[in-house]
């Protein structure tokens, strides 16, 4: 641009001086020739830095995602294909062969229908402990009102035998009479060590279904859930068997390119984390350029901007601002015991960097990670002088047509 703007120049110039002769052609004149285009110049591009501020540093970065297998297993399929061929979220990446995951859940629906069962009987043999517990009560609070009546009889017999003894001694009574008060006074006795009996019985009973009932609650544990552990417990093992045994399909996780693709059909994943067999990079990425501190004064989130990527020759590529990363590795202190050295303040400046969003039209391109190029951000002060730097950017893009080497 500079240079089509001398020629512009030097041909107005020819044309007063040279050609039509309208000023002469002196030491002064020559002098104010070759001054103005300096002066004019140099105003020009110091303050088309600040309004409209360039940068040859542009870079495409994109995330990469290492992929590693959940499971442990030998490889049946790699339906994919390394290079530019897109993979859409969802689709399968490789499969594991699924046979010892189909097997662990079996084995565990059984041992889950196998307690549910056993849960079950466990339960309603708890019920019958429960139930001869409440029959034991029920047989010492017979075995208490027993005892009570044949005290009540016991004791009434007791003074009628001593009443009779009393009118035998003063022979006013009768010895039969004594006699058979005698005999039904051992009878209630007899019924007495009966009751006696029968309630030691049923207290034994009872003790006996308690401690029946108590080895059968702690059989079926605490509950977790509402659910009795044992089964809670299975029931986990089989939900995570499954989940092992649906990661022997691994699918992409986003809308991706395949790259580093090292797995084959036949090969062996161990499921470590530190193990990937393939990278996934995303398809879209992030243009960041690095502009010096002073240069961004006047820009703003949402300023127009320009790229000329070198992988498109020729082309310019709208977006906007997006934002300014007010940051850099300068000017971090880490958290340490060590003093920060001088050194660090003398080292030259650093360069802020940039990020920007790619324009409607041009969001379907497709972006290299790692290309490179320039960028031009468009402020909103002296919107005319914008035009230099949209020809610049130009040139320059179509510059990279342009292969410079001799092999």
């Amino acid at each position: 641009m500079d240079i089509l703007l001398l020629g512009i120049y030097a041909f107005f110039v020819w044309l007063i001086f040279i050609k039509f002769k309208w000023l002469p052609w002196n030491i002064t004149s020559q002098v104010i020739v070759v001054t103005i285009p300096i002066v004019v110049l140099t105003i020009m591009i110091l303050t088309l830095n600040v309004v409209a501020p360039s940068s040859s540093k542009l870079r495409v970065f994109k995330y990469t995602i290492p992929i590693v297998s959940q499971v442990r297993g030998r490889v049946l399929e790699v339906p994919v294909e390394e290079g530019n061929r897109p993979v859409r979220k969802g689709d399968v990446l490789f499969r594991v062969d699924p046979t010892p995951y189909q097997l662990d859940v079996a084995s565990l629906e059984a041992q889950l229908a196998n307690a549910i069962g056993g849960e079950k009987e466990t339960i309603e043999s708890l019920s019958g402990a429960n139930a001869k517990v409440a029959e034991s009560r029920a047989a010492i609070a017979q075995a208490i009102a027993r005892i009570a009546e044949v005290d009540a009889k016991l004791g009434l017999a007791q003074k009628r035998v001593a009443q009779y003894r009393e009118l035998v001694a003063a022979g006013a009574g009768n010895k039969f009479d004594l006699e058979q008060a005698e005999t039904n006074l051992a009878e209630l006795r007899v019924q007495r060590e009966s009751a006696n009996s029968a309630l030691a019985q049923a207290a034994a009973a009872e003790q006996q279904a308690r401690a029946s009932a108590a080895q059968i609650q702690q059989k079926l544990g605490t509950r977790v859930g509402g659910t009795y552990a044992q089964v809670a417990q299975i029931r986990a093992q089989l939900e995570n068997a499954r989940w092992l045994l649906q990661e022997t399909v691994t699918r992409s996780p986003c809308d991706c390119y395949v790259i580093n693709l090292q797995l084959r059909p036949g090969a062996f994943v161990a499921g470590l984390p530190l193990n990937p067999v393939m990278s996934l990079i995303e398809v879209d990425g992030q243009i960041v350029a690095f502009f010096a501190q002073n240069e961004l004064t006047r820009v703003q989130p949402g300023d127009e901007a320009e790229f000329a990527l070198e992988t498109y020759p020729g082309r310019i590529i709208k977006g906007k601002v997006d934002s300014i990363i007010w940051a850099m590795g300068q000017g971090q202190l880490p958290a340490s015991g060590t003093i920060p050295m001088s050194a660090l303040a003398n080292q030259p400046p650093g360069t802020f960097a940039v990020k920007f969003d790619l324009a409607e039209r041009d969001k379907e391109i497709f972006l290299a990670a790692g290309a490179v190029g320039d960028a031009a951000i468009y402020t909103q002060h002296l919107a005319f002088l914008h035009i230099l730097r949209k020809v610049i950017l130009r040139v320059g893009s179509y510059m990279n047509d342009l292969v410079l080497k001799l092999h």
